[in-house]
């Protein structure tokens, strides 16, 4: 196992069911073999598909979605590498640039690939016109893909796009249960906004990330009501996902030599066991982990 990835994991309390799917999760390097993108806002370890694999088993996860990191940009081929690797069980959530030619999205359909995602707030965009022209204009390459688009950001934007949200032609999905700040719990600004678009069934919402709202480790406590409040909102339309290997927090801002990050030590297996506590209805489990995943990735 990578040096930086030593965190043990505990086989879950949780009876994860059959075909459980982690939704959200990266794979870096070797980095001879797939470079970096240039304009990156941090430079990660290695995180490989092997060490992934070993966690999942041990949280017994029947499926897996690769979501390209920011690091990679548009260069989709370690993900795409890993999704062979995995095989039928796996799906893809690709970074697009201008680059990609109408034969190569239909290729990556073939092998899995489901949607694309918007690093938005990885990179510091905060102009919800910007963005938003970014939405409309992705949706429309993707549409006839049968694609949704996934959104990397926080809750000001997620209300200031709620109508184009509401009137975008793909599916849109929402990282992180958009970045709240679990501090200041289910009132703040903005979440209203995520709960009624979700209630609405104009997005899902991705229950990942614990420890990017919520410093209180190892449980994050003060995330349950904003997941319990988002699973209320609409069950069908929620996902989980562990976000492996839990990349540190780093910088916006593009830099000459982007910085080296760590990664979080998590226990993976305590993460799965949250559901537990945001949920005590088995059915509810079963949809977020197995028929939710089933349903917007085509398993």
């Amino acid at each position: 196992m990578s040096a930086d990835l030593k965190a043990p994991h505990s086989r879950p309390r949780l009876a994860v069911p059959a075909g459980a799917c982690d939704c959200h999760m990266h794979v870096f390097g070797p980095r001879e073999r797939y470079p970096y993108a240039a304009a990156r806002t941090y430079t990660p370890r290695p995180a490989p598909l092997a060490d992934y694999l070993a966690m999942a088993s041990t949280l017994r996860l029947g499926r897996v979605v690769f979501v390209q990191p920011s690091a990679y940009g548009g260069d989709n081929r370690c993900l795409l590498d890993a999704m062979r690797e995995v095989g039928p069980s796996a799906r893809g959530v690709i970074g697009l640039d201008a680059t990609a030619t109408h034969a190569a999205l239909r290729e990556m359909k073939r092998l899995g690939v489901r949607g694309v995602r918007l690093n938005v707030a990885s990179r510091g965009f905060r102009d919800a016109a910007r963005i938003a022209d970014m939405v409309r204009a992705t949706a429309a390459r993707i549409a006839a893909l049968g694609w949704h688009l996934q959104l990397f950001t926080d809750l000001e934007v997620i209300e200031s796009l709620a109508e184009t949200f509401r009137r975008a032609p793909v599916p849109i999905v929402i990282d992180h249960m958009g970045l709240a700040a679990a501090a200041l719990g289910p009132a703040q600004p903005g979440f209203a906004a995520l709960l009624a678009l979700l209630s609405e069934g104009c997005c899902w919402v991705k229950l990942s990330g614990s420890y990017r709202i919520s410093r209180q480790e190892p449980d994050f406590p003060d995330a349950a009501p904003m997941a319990r409040a988002l699973i209320a909102a609409n069950p069908d339309r929620v996902l989980w996902g562990t976000d492996w290997p839990h990349t540190a927090g780093h910088g916006h801002a593009q830099q000459a030599e982007p910085p080296l990050i760590e990664y979080r030590q998590l226990d993976d297996g305590r993460l799965i066991d949250l559901l537990a506590d945001w949920t005590d209805d088995e059915a509810t489990v079963g949809r977020i982990l197995v028929h939710n995943p089933a349903r917007l990735y085509g398993f």
